[in-house]
């Protein structure tokens, strides 16, 4: 019998793989970004954008950006 959910498959792997990617990338951006645009330091925004990525870079755009 074959899987029909993608998770009993093995998927989760490819999942989290994807989501780590994703905030691996946004850290990357984020970094980039506030190496340009901030008078904070890039290093501590990209870590916290790595640790909790939708408040991150909530809280990147809203406080660090431009400031």
């Amino acid at each position: 019998m074959l899987p029909t959910i993608l998770l009993q498959s093995g998927g989760a792997a490819g999942v989290f793989l994807l989501v780590f990617l994703v905030t691996i990338g946004m850290a990357a951006w984020t970094y980039s970004d506030a190496k340009r645009n901030s008078s904070h330091p890039a290093f501590l925004w990209a870590v916290v954008v790595f640790l909790a990525p939708l408040l991150g870079i909530l809280l990147y755009l809203i406080l660090g950006r431009g400031s």
